[in-house]
């Protein structure tokens, strides 16, 4: 096993309990104003909406989704997530914080996306020309172009992957700098 699949196996493992400890750092770090906190909406919601929105179209592991978000960038929800940690930083107010997403992400993220696409690439026959088409996480202007029919979003499978839970996230972090800010006032 090459030592690059290594580490993309372990940054699969850690990305979540990475998340945890950087929340904690995030609290520590955090110095929040009425301000930032309503600036940060301005990528919060966008990537909490991201992420339902793509929750409720993808069946992972059962077919190459290429419909709704996916038609515009590969990996919606990683950039979903992004945008609820941006905007998290930014609400924090501390550019250490912002340091420290792009580093994590580079070195979690990256690795985790391409671990996944060799994965969709073995099973998935399709893979290739789809990630001709339409970027790995930026995204296109234009939905691309499928011969596949038009997906439907499906509640059932927003519910399924339990994506509620970044906006359950996104209110209890909120919470924490509402009380962070008033305890320090």
């Amino acid at each position: 096993m090459s030592e690059r699949s290594s580490w993309q196996r372990i940054a699969r493992r850690i990305r979540v309990p990475l998340g945890f400890l950087f929340a904690v750092l995030f609290l520590w770090l955090a110095r929040p104003t009425w301000n930032l906190i309503l600036l940060s909406l301005i990528l919060v919601i966008p990537g909490v909406w991201l992420r339902a929105y793509a929750a409720g179209y993808v069946k992972k592991n059962a077919e190459l989704t290429r419909t709704g978000p996916y038609a515009y960038t590969r990996n919606p929800l990683y950039l979903g997530s992004m945008l609820i940690a941006y905007g998290f930083a930014w609400a924090s107010g501390s550019w250490i914080l912002f340091v420290a997403l792009a580093v994590g992400f580079l070195a979690i993220y990256l690795p985790t996306i391409r671990s996944e696409e060799e994965y969709l690439r073995a099973h998935f026959a399709g893979f290739d020309e789809y990630a001709r088409q339409v970027p790995r996480l930026l995204p296109r202007l234009s939905p691309a172009r499928s011969e596949l029919p038009a997906g439907r979003f499906s509640r059932e499978r927003y519910l399924h992957h339990r994506e509620y839970n970044a906006s359950i996230g996104a209110v209890a972090l909120y919470a924490a700098l509402v009380a962070l800010l008033l305890y320090r006032r």
